[in-house]
């Protein structure tokens, strides 16, 4: 995306190619997206939106605009918490949540490389680990998504990582990998039910 410099204003983007397919196909996807009128209620209470590149309602406005690129490369999708406080505050009972999740999906559906797209590869690792043992040993998640991403062959990162490793270890915050599978029959019949 391209940004001017107007005499007397501050920078301003210069707007993509409009995909208004996709707009009608997120805002049939979400409940109620076309009532926005842009209060910044949702940006407001967000938790996260220091961190963000587009606010909450600035999201919902680019999905309307139908910007299709803009949307689904920024970070904001993927920092998204999913803590409701957005959808708490929305006068107009606006699923973002929902349109962030449909996001997030239409993202991965189209191989989007994005700053954060290694965060897809983090949520399979960790669905991975709590299918197969039941709960999230830390150690192992970290090598399985080392591995995943290719992090792993960097020195100077692993070298820190080693460092925090082992002063969570001393201070009883980390724990050895045990073979040990907890609750067997619930965590199998809890992904067959999402499934």
């Amino acid at each position: 995306m391209e940004k001017l410099k107007v005499a007397g204003s501050p920078m301003i983007e210069k707007m993509g190619f409009r995909d208004y397919e996709f707009s009608r196909k997120i805002t049939a996807e979400v409940k109620n997206l076309a009532r926005c009128y842009q209060c910044s209620m949702c940006s407001g209470g967000c938790p996260v939106a220091y961190a963000m590149d587009y606010f909450p309602n600035q999201i919902i406005h680019s999905v309307r605009l139908g910007l299709k690129e803009k949307v689904l490369q920024s970070t904001s999708i993927w920092i998204c918490a999913s803590c409701e406080t957005c959808a708490t505050r929305c006068p107009n009972e606006i699923e973002i949540v929902g349109l962030m999740d449909a996001l997030r999906r239409e993202s991965l559906k189209e191989a989007v490389r994005g700053p954060l797209s290694k965060i897809s590869k983090f949520h399979k690792v960790f669905v991975e680990q709590i299918r197969k043992k039941g709960r999230i040993d830390e150690g192992s998640l970290l090598l399985s998504y080392e591995l995943r991403t290719g992090d792993f062959l960097s020195f100077m990162k692993n070298r820190d990582e080693l460092k925090l490793g082992l002063e969570m270890f001393r201070k009883g915050k980390l724990k050895l990998p045990s073979r040990k599978r907890y609750a067997r029959k619930a965590v199998d019949e809890i992904f067959r039910a999402c499934q």
